[in-house]
């Protein structure tokens, strides 16, 4: 299942978030079925190759998504999750709720990438709530977090205010307790170990020292040269 002829996106110079998307979409492997989140992820599917035969899904109803369309060019039938327009490929599918999350929880997705407000260095998310803020509910995040065969996330590295968001442990309420392994920052790529949080690759232009700070748990970096990307 290609996922259409549009040419995908390039991660803009010195733009850091389409680095970081553009590094999460490599994550996404040929034959993967893949959740792309609300958020950050939901952009992924634009800078996916466009014969890349992944199958992606979103959990409102639909499998076999292409890349998104602007208003003028849309569709306003076919959105993601995040309420984004989007395309079909050859293939594409769609079903009600129920067997939208019948697929999740049955354990087929491969991959789901998921937004976060704070990580872990055990792997736990939250992701669905700030206490006095308003919240439209937990959403199908739960259950993604916990039934997708793997689970990374995508993030600033800190909040507006500069607060980190990789923590020793999270401070609001708990989406999944455990189940993150990787994590995609606009600084770095960090990976959850069972000794905490390892540094793989580093942003262009970021310093180890840099993400180290940033970050509100220790951070194990390697001896040897750390990716760039």
């Amino acid at each position: 299942m290609a996922l259409s002829d549009v040419e995908p996106k390039k991660p803009g110079g010195a733009d850091p978030r389409a680095r970081m998307i553009a590094r999460a979409a490599r994550e996404i492997a040929p034959g993967m079925v893949v959740n792309l989140g609300i958020g950050l992820p939901t952009r992924v599917v634009d800078y996916l190759p466009a014969d890349m035969p992944a199958c992606l899904h979103t959990e409102n109803g639909m499998t076999g998504i292409g890349p998104t369309r602007p208003y003028e060019t849309a569709d306003r039938n076919l959105i993601d999750a995040g309420g984004a327009y989007i395309s079909t490929v050859p293939g594409s599918a769609y079903f009600d709720s129920v067997v939208s999350f019948a697929l999740v929880r049955s354990g087929r997705l491969d991959l789901t990438m998921l937004g976060a407000f704070e990580v872990a260095r055990n792997g736990d998310l939250a992701n669905w709530k700030i206490p006095g803020r308003f919240s439209p509910g937990a959403g199908g995040a739960i259950e993604l977090a916990q039934k997708a065969r793997r689970v990374v996330v995508m993030t600033t590295h800190t909040d507006r205010k500069g607060n980190p968001k990789l923590l020793e442990r999270c401070t609001l309420p708990l989406t999944a307790r455990g189940h993150v392994a990787r994590i995609f920052t606009d600084l770095a790529v960090v990976d959850v170990t069972p000794q905490g949080f390892v540094l793989r690759e580093l942003a262009q232009g970021i310093s180890a020292a840099q993400v180290a700070g940033a970050t509100g748990a220790p951070l194990h970096i390697p001896d040897t040269d750390i990716p760039i990307f």
